[in-house]
C-alpha cells in the first residue's frame, strides 16, 4: 500500500488495541507477584506484617490435568451459549450475563482501583493507614473476615461506577466504549493476578489446547463469532477506528480470553524470573529475561493477527498466532540460556506448601524414613 494510501486511523486502532492489551498484560503479571518473594529481594523482613489484600499465597495453581480440561468445558459453555443465542434467543441470556457483569464488575473495578492506589502511594505508605475488619461469626466460630485500608472504603463504592453506568446509565455512556475497556481491562488484571498456573509445561499444555479450540471454534464453525457478536457484555477491549477517537467507523476488537490466556503464561514467566533471583539471593533489580521475551513475543504475535486480519479482512483467531509465539519465547530463550531443564521442571507451589514439603523431606531424611535427630527423640 502506498504512503498516500495508507489508512492511518486504521493503524493507530491497532496502536490502541495493542497497548491496551500489552499493559493488561504487564500490569496483571506484576499483580500476580508473591508479597514473600518482592519482600526478599527488596530486602525487608519476612515477618513484616501481611498486607489483608495479598491472597496470592492462599490461591490455587492451575495445574495440567486442568489445563486439559479447560478446552473442553470451554467447547461446552460455548456450545452451550450458541444453542441459547440461536434457539431461544439472545435477550434473556444477554440480560442475565448483564447482571452478572454488573456485579461483578462492582469488585473487579474497585479492587483494581485499590491495586492501582497502593502502587501509586508506595506499600510502606499504604501499610501506615488504619485497618478496618469486619467479622461475621456463627455463635462462637468466625464465618467471614474481611481486612480493609480505609481508603477501600472510598475506593469500593467508586468502583461501583462504571458498571451502574454501563447498565442504567443514558443513551450516551450506556455501553459506551470506555466503560467497556474499563470494566474489561478490571477483570482482566484481576483474573491474571488471581488465575496462576502452576508450571510451563502446565502453559504449554493450555495454550496448545486452546490454539486447537480457537481454529476450530472459529474456521470449522460459526458457533464463536455467533456468540460473540450476539452478547452485548464486557468481555472485550475496543479502540476506535479514529485518531480523533470517532466512532463513526466503528471499533476494533481484542476478546478477554486472547489477553488472559496467553497473559497467564506471560505472569507465569515473570514470577519464574523472580523465582530465579530468590534462588540466586539476588537483592534489587530482577533481570526479567524470561518475562521480557514472552511479553516480546504476545506483542510480535498480536501484530501478526492484525496484519493477517488487515490483508485478508477477515476475522482471525488471535490464539492461532499467539499461542506458538508465547511456547517458542519460552524454549528458545530457555535452550539459549542453557536452563529449559531447569526451567522444565521449576513448579510454582505456594511457598506455605513448598516450605511444608522441605519440612516433611528433611524430617524423613530424603528417604520417608526419620531422620537420626527425629529418631533420637522417638527414643
Amino acid at each position: 500500500m502506498s504512503a498516500a494510501g495508507t489508512d492511518w486511523d486504521l493503524l493507530s486502532s491497532y496502536a490502541g488495541l495493542l497497548s491496551l492489551a500489552c499493559g493488561s498484560i504487564y500490569a496483571g503479571a506484576h499483580g500476580s507477584l508473591s508479597g514473600r518473594s518482592t519482600r526478599k529481594l527488596a530486602g525487608t523482613s519476612t515477618h513484616h506484617e501481611e498486607d489483608e489484600e495479598e491472597e496470592d499465597e492462599e490461591v490455587d495453581r492451575l495445574s495440567s490435568q486442568d489445563a486439559y480440561l479447560f478446552p473442553v468445558i470451554g467447547s461446552a459453555v460455548l456450545f452451550g451459549l450458541y444453542l441459547i443465542v440461536k434457539y431461544f434467543g439472545k435477550e434473556w441470556i444477554t440480560w442475565l450475563l448483564q447482571w452478572y457483569f454488573t456485579v461483578a464488575g462492582i469488585g473487579s473495578f474497585g479492587k483494581s482501583l485499590i491495586s492501582l492506589s497502593r502502587w501509586a502511594v508506595g506499600q510502606s505508605r499504604w501499610q501506615k493507614f488504619d485497618k478496618v475488619q469486619f467479622l461475621i461469626h456463627k455463635g462462637a466460630k468466625e464465618q467471614l473476615s474481611v481486612s480493609l485500608r480505609t481508603p477501600s472504603l472510598f475506593l469500593i463504592p467508586i468502583g461501583a461506577i462504571p458498571s451502574f453506568l454501563y447498565t442504567f446509565g443514558n443513551s450516551t455512556t450506556r455501553r459506551s466504549a470506555l466503560l467497556t475497556d474499563l470494566l474489561a481491562l478490571s477483570f482482566s488484571h484481576n483474573a491474571l493476578s488471581l488465575l496462576k498456573l502452576d508450571s510451563f509445561k502446565t502453559g504449554c499444555v493450555l495454550l496448545s489446547g486452546l490454539f486447537i479450540y480457537d481454529i476450530w471454534w472459529v474456521f470449522g464453525t460459526e458457533v464463536m463469532v455467533k456468540v460473540a457478536t450476539s452478547l452485548d457484555v464486557p468481555i472485550k477491549i475496543l479502540w476506535p477506528k479514529s485518531m480523533l477517537f470517532s466512532t463513526e467507523r466503528g471499533f476494533t476488537m481484542l476478546g478477554l480470553g486472547d489477553i488472559v490466556i496467553p497473559g497467564m503464561f506471560v505472569a507465569m514467566a515473570l514470577r519464574y524470573d523472580y523465582h530465579r533471583a530468590v534462588q540466586r539471593q539476588s537483592t534489587g533489580s530482577v533481570s526479567k529475561v524470561y518475562f521480557l521475551a514472552t511479553l516480546s513475543a504476545y506483542a510480535s504475535g498480536l501484530i501478526t493477527t492484525m496484519t493477517v486480519m488487515h490483508v485478508f479482512k477477515k476475522a482471525q483467531p488471535a490464539l492461532l498466532y499467539l499461542s506458538p509465539a508465547c511456547i517458542l519465547s519460552f524454549v528458545l530463550t530457555a535452550l539459549a540460556r542453557g536452563e529449559f531443564t531447569e526451567a522444565w521442571a521449576w513448579t510454582d507451589e505456594l511457598e506455605d506448601k513448598a516450605e511444608h514439603k522441605a519440612a516433611a523431606k528433611s524430617q524423613t531424611n530424603g528417604k520417608g524414613e526419620p531422620s537420626p535427630e527425629d529418631a533420637k527423640k522417638l527414643d
